[in-house]
Parts: C-alpha cells; structure tokens; sequence
C-alpha cells in the first residue's frame, strides 16, 4: 500500500503537525517530516481528528432501500468524517437474527467506505414481548455488542432487565429508545406552549424523563451497561447527572439537532422538523449542550434517519419522523460547541470519535493519532462557511432541516485504514 504524508495538519486543533501514513497504519507524527514517494496532502492548517464514529445510524437496507441502502449511507458517512457507524436494527426483516446482522455486515465490508457495525434487536421484531437471539447475534461474524429497538421503547420493564442480564455475560450494552408509549399516543411534537398555540399533540418531557429514571435503576440493580439513545430534555440530564454520581454504568448520546434547532420551528408546519423524540425548548437545548461539555451526555449520535421524498413532503400529521444528518453532524458540533467555547477539538474528537468507539468496542477506531495506530483519520477545512445544499449529499435522501442554512466547517478528506475514501470534498 502507498504511503501518505499530510503535512502542517492541526492534530486535535493543536499546532500544526505533519503525519506520516504506511498502508494502513500511522507511521510517524512530527514536523518536517518527508518520505520518498509519499502522496503528499497539504493540510494547510485544517484540523486532523481520529475517524469520526456514530453510535446510532439508520441505514434501512434490509427492506428500505428506497431511503438509504449500506452502500449509499457509508457514502454518506465518509463525507461526513465518519469511518465507523453502528447501524439500528429497525429493518425489514428486523435485524434480530444472526443471519440479519451477518448481512448487514458484509453489506457493510463490501461498501469500502465505512466499517459497518450492526446493532441487533433486543426483542423479536421489536414487538416488545420476548428477547431476541442475544448471544447468537454476538456470536456470529457480525459479533453484536449493542441491542436497541430504537424506533421503540422497551418499556417492559421485566423484558428490559433480562436483556440487561443477559448482555451482562459478554459485556454488551442495551440502547433505550426512552418513550413510554401511552404518555406518547397521538403525540406530535413537544408538550408546551407550541403545541398548545398550534392545537399538536403534545409529547411531554416526562415520558422519555420515567423511562429513563427506571432504567438506570433497572442497570444498577443488575450491574449491567445501559445507554440511553437521544436525550432530549434538561430533565433527563439531571437524571442521567445522578445515576453516574452513584457510580451506575450509564452512557447518554444527544444528538446534533437536539443541540441546535427548537421547537419554535414546528411554527412553520415544515415536516422537515418533525422528529422522535421532538425538537424541544431553548432551556432544554441549553441544558444539552452543558451536559455535553461537563461529560454528563457522553457522545454525540446523529440519529440518520432517511426517508423518501413522499414521506417528509406531506401534510405534518402524516409525515415519518426523521431527519438525515452524517454529512452535516461535525459541521452542527462546531457551531453549537466549538464556536461558543464549550468544547474544543479534542473535546469534539472525544465525544464524536473515541467514547462511541469505546461504548460500542469499535476496535480500531476512536484511536489517538499517533504512531503505531490505524490511520482512520478525518480533515477538516474548520474555517469553511458554506450554505447547506442537500442535493449534494451522498445519502439517498434529502430531509434535512438545514436546508438553505448556513454552517461552518467542510470535512476535505477521510481515510479509512490508511484509504482515501474522501478527498478534498469528493468520494473517492
């Protein structure tokens, strides 16, 4: 494999430093740095951060393919930075087999543009009533470490703490979609005061706030990994704040529309910005981003969700629930986090690459970037400012709520294990 030398890249938004790439791996990091017939990338001053990794993707194929496909959203994932994305299991079939998970797998092995890394179902077609084949999804080829029903709760309360018993045994995680479903019937946007002024159902705060509350508790008692999928509420903050002040093994993810859009916006009637769990208040955002600073919600997830044009273009109430968001999620991050001074550019390589590795044992990536490590590496052009042009995206779908809205930040280059699968802003 042919070498790669970037040079004058900003690692982790420090001084500008050179790194050497052999095949697959990093070779060297330093300055001044040269090797005979090395492709030289001029970095320029743009900043170099381990392979972005997301916890929480929907990529539809099986069964959806006329939303997303692997092939198309790790596509999609590359131009965003990302090298490795977990994909739900919210499938047709639903990925709660091993046969399921092992397709989506080699799907993904086969793509070349993103390490694939299938979550498997916790309950048989997410019905809710009985566990999935756990441990044979972890044994397969796929080698399965996170369950979710995403899309649903598993608001079973029994059900929710044999799949935590059971994941116990080979250190895996269960992912809660916290909904408590009778507390969201009809419900079509947060409870407030837009929903009341619009005449919407609410979805009150409460019921992703008790799911979660239980849960926790429900991990503790069993000693087991819980991880709670795009939180949403100041309140669920303070309640995944006093789980880990008790030393329970709890992870939280938010994600970059949470971070950024309000409710406010259902004003417009634009289902574009409906979503599960909804968009909600500008005290609720704040509280968000606080919590991703202090390390209270451990990592950024996008969530992608894609959907096809007759879906989102529709009348609100008929409209699916979902946003697209892995090619514009680092770009939100900097926005939100990076240019109001709550994080820094190690702080966005550890809430975006290394802790989503580390809960979803992503091995090989969320890496330093340093010698001797894989080189899934990302560049970003940080002083970039551009308008989001949605048909441009590499997804197979276009609903995203940033259409038309400027944001800064413009990934030029991905590497995957050394591979060029983005260069300057074009898949390779």
């Amino acid at each position: 494999m042919s070498k790669i030398l970037i040079r004058g890249a900003k690692v982790l938004g420090g001084e500008p430093q050179d790194v050497l790439i052999d095949g697959a791996t990093i070779a060297e990091v330093g300055t001044g740095l040269s090797a005979d017939g090395a492709e030289v990338v001029e970095a320029g001053g743009k900043v170099l951060l381990p392979g972005l990794v997301d916890l929480h993707t929907h990529l539809r194929e099986p069964g959806r393919e006329d939303s997303e496909t692997v092939l198309t959203g790790t596509r999609a994932a590359a131009s965003g930075g990302y090298t490795n994305v977990f994909a739900m299991a919210n499938t047709f079939p639903v990925a709660d087999t091993a046969g399921v998970v092992e397709q989506v797998w080699r799907l993904g092995r086969e793509s070349g543009y993103c390490d694939v890394q299938p979550i498997g179902a916790v309950t048989v077609g997410l019905e809710g009533a009985k566990l999935a084949e756990l441990g044979a999804m972890h044994e397969s080829a796929a080698g399965v470490t996170v369950f979710s029903d995403d899309g649903k709760c598993v608001h079973d309360a029994v059900i929710m703490r044999r799949a935590l018993e059971y994941v116990k045994a080979f250190d895996g995680v269960v992912a809660q979609h916290a909904q408590e479903p009778r507390l969201t019937e009809g419900a079509q946007m947060n409870e407030g005061v837009v929903s009341a002024e619009l005449g919407l159902g609410g979805w009150p705060a409460v019921a992703e706030e008790s799911v979660i509350a239980r849960d926790v508790l429900l991990a503790e008692h069993v000693g087991s990994r819980v991880h709670i999928c795009h939180l949403s509420t100041a309140g669920s903050v303070e309640i995944v704040r006093w789980a880990k002040s008790r030393g329970i093994d709890v992870t939280a993810e938010v994600t970059p529309h949470h971070l950024l859009l309000t409710d406010e916006l259902v004003r417009s009637y634009n289902p574009v910005y409906k979503v599960n769990p909804p968009l909600r208040t500008e005290r609720d955002v704040l509280a968000l981003r606080e919590a991703l600073a202090d390390g209270t919600i451990d990592i950024v997830a996008t969530d992608h969700a894609p959907h096809p044009h007759e879906d989102k273009d529709c009348e609100w109430a008929a409209a699916a629930m979902g946003m697209v968001g892995l090619e514009t999620a680092l770009s939100v991050v900097q926005e939100t986090m990076v240019e109001t001074g709550l994080l820094d550019w190690a702080g966005v390589a550890d809430r975006m690459s290394v802790k989503p590795a580390r809960i979803g044992q992503a091995t090989g990536h969320g890496r330093p970037v340093s010698a001797g490590e894989p080189a899934n590496l990302t560049l970003v052009d940080t002083e970039y400012r551009g308008r989001v042009d949605p048909a441009g995206f590499a997804s197979r779908s276009r609903n995203t709520p940033y259409e038309g809205r400027e944001l800064p930040g413009r990934v030029t280059h991905t590497w995957l294990r050394g591979k060029a699968t983005l260069v300057d802003g074009k898949l390779t």
